[in-house]
């Protein structure tokens, strides 16, 4: 079984194998997080429009997250110190969004069933929770750090074949341009490479040595494998986070 925290399995020659954030599926050798943004879009889509459940739940945080044989959902309700952990065995040959649908229909049916037998809907509320496996795990478990990260184009950083936390490396320009090298010894016209790959390269070159004299930096919530939900403004966002950055 795949780690629920690591977008990678190991493999026989001791690489690892990449898997998409949002399907699982191996990834292209250049893509970082997902095959396709459709995909991302399509999972995250899926997850926001059963966003119902999760105010019914009176959810603070939420985080969804899949193994091969699984996934899995934790809530944190906001008057509550503990994790609801609810899991639901993966359908063979459907991506985790058709299971994400499928769990969210079961709890669901539930929470209206209780809801209209009782007639009130923190029973139903209570009932739904009552459900859930409780682990013993820290509530830092679904509530997202504070990182401070680059603002800079993913994009660029794919095409010099660079992580975000090295953008805070000391001799920072020198970083660049050795990588700028690199990229450029693979992909150069004079020794076979592809124009328009090259010129990509020599853009996000451009792109990240303006960026390294005025470096400029945003603040991110989330976690680097998990997609979260914040009860604050009702929506779930897409993992976004490095573990190697630094924390506030």
């Amino acid at each position: 079984m795949r780690n629920s925290t690591q977008n990678s399995i190991p493999m026989a020659n001791g690489q690892n194998y990449r898997l998409c954030l949002a399907c699982g599926n191996p990834l292209p050798r250049r893509n970082r997080r997902y095959c396709s943004m459709v995909c991302k879009h399509n999972l995250l889509v899926c997850l926001n429009r059963r966003a119902g459940l999760l105010r019914a739940l009176n959810t603070r945080y939420a985080t969804f997250y899949f193994t091969e044989f699984v996934i899995i959902m934790d809530i944190l309700p906001y008057d509550s110190e503990q994790i609801h952990s609810y899991l639901l065995p993966r359908t063979k040959g459907q991506k985790p969004e058709h299971d994400f649908r499928a769990l969210s229909n079961i709890l669901g049916a539930v929470w209206w069933e209780e809801k209209n037998r009782t007639k009130k809907r923190y029973r139903a509320t209570e009932h739904v929770l009552n459900q859930a496996s409780k682990p013993d795990s820290s509530i830092e478990r679904v509530i997202p750090t504070e990182l401070i990260v680059p603002a800079v184009r993913n994009s660029s950083l794919i095409q010099l074949d660079l992580n975000s936390n090295e953008m805070t490396t000391s001799n920072l320009k020198n970083h660049i341009k050795s990588a700028y090298r690199r990229q450029a010894k693979k992909h150069h016209p004079d020794i076979g490479g592809d124009a328009q790959t090259f010129l990509k390269i020599q853009d996000a070159y451009d792109s990240l040595i303006c960026w390294a004299k005025n470096p400029t930096f945003t603040r991110k919530r989330g976690f680097p494998d998990k997609w979260l939900y914040q009860g604050y403004n009702d929506r779930w966002i897409q993992p976004s986070i490095s573990r190697k950055q630094k924390k506030i």
